[in-house]
């Protein structure tokens, strides 16, 4: 069965930085794209950040470009989101999903979803 296991959140000051991993179990990592997506209280879920089975295409939200890293280690079977200069409006569940198709930011896009790590920006 298809497992994908989110972790690296945690509370972290403003400016500060978190490295998120997804683990995939049941399964190998070669064939999928992976997307990260976070939704905090009251907001839709949303897209930040989405790498290709390759690893030759990467999207991102705007609001995370020049901040956030995602990356993909497929003989580990990881996937990784490093978060740099964290702001409050960062802080939200973070979700990695897995599907085999072209990258997408869109949540509707992915089958498969992690249980989501809490990620909690604040002084």
């Amino acid at each position: 069965q298809l497992q994908l296991v989110e972790s690296g959140g945690g509370l972290v000051q403003p400016g500060g930085s978190l490295r998120l991993s997804c683990a995939a179990s049941g399964f190998t990592l070669d064939d999928y794209a992976i997307g990260w997506f976070r939704q905090a209280p009251g907001k839709e879920r949303e897209g930040v950040s989405c790498i290709s089975s390759s690893g030759g295409r990467i999207n991102y939200a705007d609001s995370v470009k020049g901040r956030f890293t995602i990356s993909r280690d497929n003989a580990k079977n990881l996937v990784y989101l490093q978060m740099n200069s964290l702001k409050p409006e960062d802080t939200a569940v973070y979700y990695c999903a897995a599907e085999i198709r072209p990258c997408t930011l869109v949540a509707g896009g992915f089958g498969s979803w992690g249980q989501g790590t809490q990620v909690t920006v604040s002084s």
